[in-house]
């Protein structure tokens, strides 16, 4: 293939698909050239059909109906392609005047085969490709205008029942499955183009119904069925601009199947139609919006289309009536129609909703924490500092965390002078909770007093409530330099408990915490000690090769 190189392959591809491509190249086979593409078949997981585009100046694309590649994505099986054309040295130049050749070859001999052998040809190939016959029977029913012969034929196509084992189609049935479906759309388009385009929306919404019906019996791990569905909404669409239907109608089923489950099929946005609806169909659309959302004021489909309807025609009223109509009980609710109010520019009642789904929670530990961020962010905008303490010192009562601890020392930070009375006030409670477990262990005060370099205080707890090993270990990590006496005891005991242990990752822990050891030492002026604390380990440990060799690359 003149002018494609590796690296180019590489290139576009990744480096991830270019080495998975390398071990492909052995299974491209039937490379078809024509005027500007490379067509063949690579065997993988299954038969994939790929299509290479050298372009101008050394570009490259290319396509192929595997599913990375349906992604959109220069897949391996194009880079294997690519490989074989280059391991070939195909002369692109010569493959398109082959393909030339044989188009014109085989357009001369069926242009001297009689009307009879043309007949008898096309009976041979429709007898043994099911497909293509298929295809021919929908030509044949839309030219003679057979309704009902094209709706059978669409039925056909979208029935699991050849297809399935015991009610469901698996995966490796599903192409085959996916691929007899996709010819609903050329049914439907094949009416529009006969003048039918009022029968072809008909037959396109009956389409979508039994389709949305099959995909729940489908493994469509590899997204086709997805992309039938999207296909025959674009049909729909086009259908009803050649068919201009009643608006009411129109804005009737827009309205109904936006609330079925085979929206989620489709993805039909209803104001995709407005052109079509006109200001009659759009009042409609929205009047039969509103009836199915009263009907239903908490269903997600009913919110939804009326939050889009309304969000379009900008009333943002409406919009707040939808939330506030199933409000949250965590004030998440509340959020959503403050952040509304405040992109209006209603800052106010932006404002009074939010303090009101604070209100409205009955317990500040469960409330929704981006409102509390959105409250007290916009309590620092208008020099409210005291509200912004007064909300977090609540929600650290209400839920004592090292988070909730931090978002007060943060917002207390904020106030001049605040902090060291809102400590007090935060250390007592935990010191209430730690002596309440009864468990010899106060892990938020012992993290809040770290958090904060109380070093000494937090020793203080340790020493009088407990700590778990994680804590320990931070505790003498904040601790070498001052105090590497107590940091040393700690790193002692957590490391004769990992020399019972084997494996490469409790190996690197047990290296860590003797880099700490000697560390310790060091402050200490102790390396005596420490050499022979090592010498007594590595004879205790000697069997242990990969922990013998770590200890050797760190110098231990």
């Amino acid at each position: 293939m003149g002018g494609l190189t590796e690296a180019q392959l590489r290139a576009v591809a990744g480096e991830r698909s270019y080495e998975r491509g390398l071990g492909y190249v052995d299974a491209v086979y039937g490379i078809e050239v024509g005027d500007g593409w490379i067509r063949a078949s690579v065997r993988g997981t299954e038969r994939y059909e790929v299509r290479l585009v050298p372009g101008r100046r050394g570009k490259l694309a290319g396509t192929c109906d595997c599913p990375y590649g349906q992604e959109g994505n220069f897949c391996k099986h194009l880079v294997a392609l690519g490989l074989a054309l280059i391991g070939q040295q195909t002369d692109l130049s010569r493959g398109r005047k082959s393909a030339r050749d044989r188009a014109r070859g085989l357009d001369a001999w069926l242009s001297g085969l009689s009307r009879e052998e043309l007949l008898a040809l096309v009976r041979e190939e429709t007898a043994e490709d099911r497909q293509l016959r298929r295809r021919l029977e929908l030509r044949a029913a839309s030219a003679r205008g057979d309704l009902a012969g094209i709706r059978s034929r669409v039925r056909e196509m979208l029935d699991i029942g050849p297809f399935a084992q015991y009610g469901h189609v698996e995966y490796a049935d599903a192409r085959a499955y996916a691929d007899q479906a996709g010819q609903a759309v050329s049914a439907v388009r094949s009416l529009t183009g006969s003048g039918r385009a009022a029968d072809a929306m008909a037959l396109a919404r009956e389409a979508i119904g039994l389709l949305a019906a099959a995909v729940e019996s489908v493994d469509d791990s590899d997204g086709r069925l997805g992309q039938t569905g999207s296909d025959l909404a674009d049909a729909h669409h086009d259908v009803c601009r050649a068919a201009r239907p009643d608006p009411e109608e129109l804005a009737h089923w827009l309205v109904t199947h936006a609330l079925d489950d085979a929206a989620d099929l489709t993805d039909i946005d209803p104001l995709d139609y407005e052109d079509l609806l006109g200001e009659r169909g759009m009042a409609a659309l929205r009047r039969y919006a509103t009836q199915a959302w009263k009907a239903n004021r908490t269903g997600w489909a009913e919110k939804h289309l009326m939050q889009r309807l309304a969000k379009s025609g900008r009333d943002i009223d409406t919009v707040i009536a939808v939330h506030a109509a199933d409000l949250a009980p965590n004030g998440h609710t509340h959020l959503l129609i403050a952040r509304e109010l405040d992109t209006a520019g209603r800052a106010a009642e932006a404002l009074e909703w939010a303090e009101r789904g604070i209100r409205e929670t009955e317990d500040l530990a469960t409330v929704d924490t981006a409102l509390l961020d959105h409250l007290t962010d916009r309590y620092a905008r208008t020099d409210r500092a005291a509200d912004a303490v007064a909300l977090r010192r609540d929600h650290f009562a209400a839920r004592r965390t090292l988070l909730a601890y931090r978002q007060l020392r943060a917002a207390a930070g904020a106030a001049a002078a605040c902090w060291p009375a809102e400590r007090e006030r935060a250390l007592t409670l935990l010191r209430a909770d730690a002596e309440a477990t009864g468990t010899r262990s106060a892990p938020v005060l012992v993290d809040a007093l770290v958090d904060d370099e109380d070093i000494d205080a937090a020793w203080q707890a340790v020493g009088e409530f407990g700590a778990h090993d994680g804590q320990w270990l931070t505790l003498a990590d904040h601790s070498r330099p001052t105090r590497p006496a107590d940091a040393l005891n700690v790193y002692l005991r957590l490391a004769a408990s990992l020399t019972r242990e084997t494996g490469n990752h409790a190996y690197e822990q047990l290296v860590s915490l003797l880099l700490s050891i000697r560390d310790c030492h060091r402050h200490l002026g102790t390396p005596d000690d420490f050499a022979a604390y090592l010498t007594t380990l590595r004879a205790a440990q000697k069997r242990k090769r990969n922990l013998m060799r770590l200890m050797d690359d760190h110098g231990l």
